[in-house]
This record gives structure tokens, sequence and C-alpha cells, in this order.
């Protein structure tokens, strides 16, 4: 064998206690592995259980990120949550204090790589966030951001949003184990972030039925004119839903189909109170709304005129009761406040049927109220007509009948005047009368109201006076004209029973060539002159008031025809 040095009999033999260091180094550093691992899931547990401890989504969301950021050793962090557009409609931050954030200026929308974990939603580990071919670039004032981990939180198979972690600590990358605890924590802050919506809901439904006692309990309670309960139902409806405007809209009771603002809350509700707003506009007709409440995205469809100060995103709600539509209640939010949410239209629904039912039941009472107070008028006129009038108009034939005990001339007279005023204070009565019952009669027949008044007038006669209408004297509304048509065959038919001595005694109303007709013939005694009463003058000047004209002719001994003729417009 040869003696040469690099012979491998020359290597020193190897000892056990060579072989334990190396085994004890092994041992310490898979040790120190266990250790951090051991202390990475520990950091695990104690992220999911900080996850549980509020229930406010916004907390949980801003938990989420902080505790991933803690876990993973990542400078800045990020959650954003994806809306209805497949775009982020909330992006919650670490790491960039509010200085920092506004002058960046406006959060991100899911652009770029952002983006791709939207469309793409799987784990994405890079080493360098600007050098990915899906980079968008940052904003002026964006610190640098290198090193990147992104993964997605899914809430029921769904996916809600996606946690972003940038910068390692040390300037490092993340690795695969970094990936699996962020998914770990991605997964339990799904679970979190679905306990949190649920409760958010509840919450605001349960808020939503409070307020929907609250409002129709004050509705129903408290003595306050329509107006005020309408402002009512606008200030809880904006606070519910987190909106910037709430509008009431009453349709207009002409056939142009426009809706007014009755009802407003928030900003710039003074300058839209008692503002019209045209169907064409608002689409809000009654009776084409499919549904109790819906979203609309164009608020010029009901602002015609741009603003800043008017919102983007509008909830209209259908108020209606028993299939009566009572109007419309609009809830506008500001840009940047995101969308109203499925509960929120729901809730809305629900309130809006509510508060239409207490404003229906309100109508009632107060019509119920109304109708007290019309009874009471019709009893007080019906006291004054029976008691009252038929007293002083025998009160006068006592006085008249004094006359042929009396031969005085003066005393002659002066029964006369009284008898006059008599006369004077029963047509005063009698116009009162009327005046109280126009405001109970409901689109009572013109012709059941002749009737009636000829069948009152008649009463102390013998006989019933003959009644002749021609024409449409239904049809005829003027509340003014049929009120001195009223008044005057009083008049007519009281001086025809009182003077005439009549038989008989015909009346006869006609509509014809837009002018109303009433004549009242009697074969009584007649006269050559008028009487000293107000009775005839009354009638003419009635006439007169409404650009007609009344005739009056008589012959002693074959009676008196009064014609008295009133243009319809």
């Amino acid at each position: 064998m040869s003696d040469s040095p690099d012979s491998p009999c020359d290597e020193p033999p190897i000892t056990p206690r060579v072989k334990l260091e190396d085994l004890l180094k092994e041992f310490m550093v898979r040790a120190g592995e266990l250790v951090q691992a051991q202390e990475r899931t520990r950091g695990l547990l104690e992220a999911v259980m900080a996850l549980a401890e509020d229930l406010s989504l916004d907390s949980v969301l801003e938990r989420v990120v902080r505790s991933g950021c803690d876990l993973l050793q990542a400078r800045y962090g990020a959650l954003g949550v994806i809306g209805e557009d497949n775009a982020l409609s909330h992006f919650v931050t670490v790491g960039i204090d509010d200085d920092l954030a506004s002058r960046i200026g406006p959060l991100p929308t899911g652009h770029g790589v952002l983006g791709l974990l939207i469309t793409e939603p799987a784990p994405l580990r890079l080493h360098d966030l600007s050098q990915h071919p899906k980079s968008y670039g940052f904003p002026r004032h964006h610190p640098p951001m290198k090193s990147f981990l992104g993964v997605p939180v899914r809430v029921r198979d769904t996916v809600f949003g996606n946690l972003y972690l940038t910068e390692k600590d040390g300037g490092e990358d993340f690795t695969p184990e970094d990936e699996d605890l962020a998914v770990a924590l991605a997964a339990a802050a799904g679970v979190a972030i679905e306990n949190a919506r649920l409760y958010e809901d509840a919450r605001r439904r349960t808020s939503w039925l409070e307020a929907c006692m609250d409002i129709t309990g004050r509705m129903l309670q408290d003595d306050q004119p329509e107006s005020a309960s309408l402002d009512l139902i606008a200030d809880r409806a904006l606070v519910e839903s987190e909106a910037q405007l709430a509008l009431v809209l009453v349709p207009s009771t002409d056939p142009d189909g426009t809706y007014s603002v009755e009802g407003s809350a928030g900003a710039n509700r003074a300058a839209l109170k008692g503002r019209v707003l045209s169907v064409d506009s608002t689409d809000l007709r009654a009776g084409t709304m499919d549904e109790a409440a819906y979203t609309l995205d164009d608020p010029w469809r009901l602002f015609d005129t741009p603003d800043d100060g008017y919102p983007e995103k509008l909830l209209v709600v259908d108020l209606r009761a028993q299939g009566i539509h009572q109007g419309v209640l609009v809830l506008g939010r500001s840009p940047g406040t995101g969308f109203f949410s499925k509960t929120d239209v729901d809730m809305a629904a629900v309130y809006g049927s509510h508060v239409a039912l207490a404003l229906a039941l309100d109508r009632m009472h107060r019509l119920r109220e109304q109708l007290v107070v019309f009874t009471d008028r019709d009893r007080i006129a019906r006291d004054l007509h029976d008691l009252v009038i038929q007293r002083l108009f025998a009160a006068g034939l006592s006085i008249q009948s004094l006359r042929r005990y009396t031969p005085a001339v003066s005393a002659l007279g002066r029964i006369d005047a009284i008898t006059d005023e008599l006369d004077s204070s029963i047509r005063d009565l009698r116009n009162t009368i009327y005046s109280l019952r126009a405001n109970t009669r409901e689109r009572e027949l013109l012709s059941s109201r002749i009737l009636q008044t000829i069948q009152a007038g008649a009463k102390a006669l013998p006989y019933t006076p003959h009644l002749a209408l021609t024409g449409a004297v239904d049809v005829v509304e003027d509340q003014l004209v049929v009120e001195h048509l009223l008044a005057v065959i009083t008049e007519s038919l009281s001086n025809a029973v009182r003077h005439a001595g009549a038989k008989t005694i015909n009346v006869s109303v006609a509509v014809e060539d837009n002018s109303l007709t009433m004549q009242l013939t009697d074969d009584g005694c007649g006269f050559n002159e008028r009487g000293s009463g107000n009775g005839l003058e009354n009638m003419v000047r009635r006439a007169a008031e409404l650009n007609g004209s009344c005739t009056i002719t008589s012959t002693p001994g074959s009676g008196t025809s009064l014609t008295w003729t009133v243009p319809l417009s």
C-alpha cells in the first residue's frame, strides 16, 4: 500500500462524539422549527379568537387585516370587499394613517393585481408587486410596496372579498407557510364575517321594525297636521336607511300625473319642500310599480338638475294600503356611501306598508271627527228649522191676526213692520240652515234637494205643489248656483204660501242652453205693487250676483209668476 498523504487511510476516524454533535445540531434546528410553528399556530388561534370578540362587521374587517399583518409580519394590509358591480365597494387598510391616506386620494376600486384576485379568486404570492404584468401602478404619495400576498375570503362558498398583505419584515418574500397561514386566517375570517353579517342584518331588521311601531304609534296618537306626520316619516326613514335625503311624494289631485314633495328630511330638504315633480321624469305613476320597494341608479330621473348635493343612489318605496296608492317615499344616498342593501330594500317596503296604513287610519280618524261635526251641524239645522222657524212663523201669523182688532193706521203699520222683520229673520235662519247643510251633504242629487225644499216649505198647505224638472238638473255642480237656487225656491214658495192664498202652486226647474231657469206660478190674489219687505229684492240680488235675471209678474186676482234664470259655466 502506498504511504501517500492523500490516501484515505490517513483520514481521522469518525468518533461517536462527532456524531452526537451533529445530531444535537439537527435536533436544535428541528426544535426551533417546531417552536416557530407552534408560535405561528398559537398566533393563528389568537387571531381567530380575536375575530369573535366583536359582532360589528366594520370591527371584524379591521381585526382580520390587523391579525393578518401581525401573524405574517407584514407592514401593510388591506381587505377589499367586492360589491354588486364586481368592484371593490369597501377597502379597509392597516399601516397607512389618515394623513397619508388623504394625500394618496380615493381608495382603489379593483384594478390591476387587486382586480386579478377578483376575477381569479386564488392565493397569489409575488416577489415584486410592481413587476407583475397586471400591475396598475401606484398613485402619487403611495408608499413603495414590493413583496405581496393575496388570498380570497369566502363566505359560504361565495367570495366576499380579498385579504392583501405587502412588505414582509426584513424585505423577505412571503413563504408557502405564510400562504397557508393566510388561507387559514381567511377561512376563519369568512365564518366571523358571516356571523357579523347575520348579526348586522338582524340588528337592522329589528331597528326598522322598532321604527315602524314607533312612527305608527306617534302618528295615531299625536294631534298634529298631516304635513307634520309626513316629515316624521321622512325623518325616521332617513335615520334607519343611513341615507342623505328622504322625501315623501304625494300624488296630485289633478289628472296631470304629478307628485308634490309634502314631507322631507336631510340635505336640501328646504329647497325641495313643496316642489312638484312630473311623472315623466320620475316614473312613479301610481299602479305601475311591480314591487313595494326598488332602487334607482339614475337620480336625474327624479332631480332634473344635476347638483353635487343631490344623492347618487335612490330607494323608492310605494306607500300603499289596501290597494290604495297614497304616495312614494324616496331615500337617497350620496356618492361613495355604497348601495342600499337587500335588507334595507326589504325592510323599507315593510316600513312603507306600516306608515301607509297609519296614514289611512289617520285620515279615517280625521274624517270621523269631521262627520261628528257635520252631524252636529245637521242637528242644529234641523232644530232651527223644526223649532225656531216654526215658532217665528206662528208668531208672525199671530201678529197678523191682530189687524182685525186694531183699526188704527199707525198700529197697522207697526204690525206690518214687525211681520216683515220676522220674515227677514226666517230668511236669514233658512240661509244659515242651508249653509250648515252644504258642508255635510255629499253629492246629494239636486233634484232630491229641490224636492226636499218644496216639501219643507209647503208643510202649512193642505196640498203639495206641483214640481216639473226638465233637462240635466242633477249635473249642475256649481255649489253657489245650487245654494242660491234653493234659497230662491224657499223664499218664493214662502211668499206664495203666506200672502197669495193660492189653491195651486206650480214649480219648474229646467237646465237648457247652458242656463238654469226656475219658474214658480200660483193662482193666488196677486198684487199691484211690491211690498216693503226684502224677499223679492233678495231674489233679484241673488240672480244679479250670478249674472242672471229675475222677472216677477203679477195681476190682482190672477196670481203671480216668478222666473229666475242664471247662466251655467
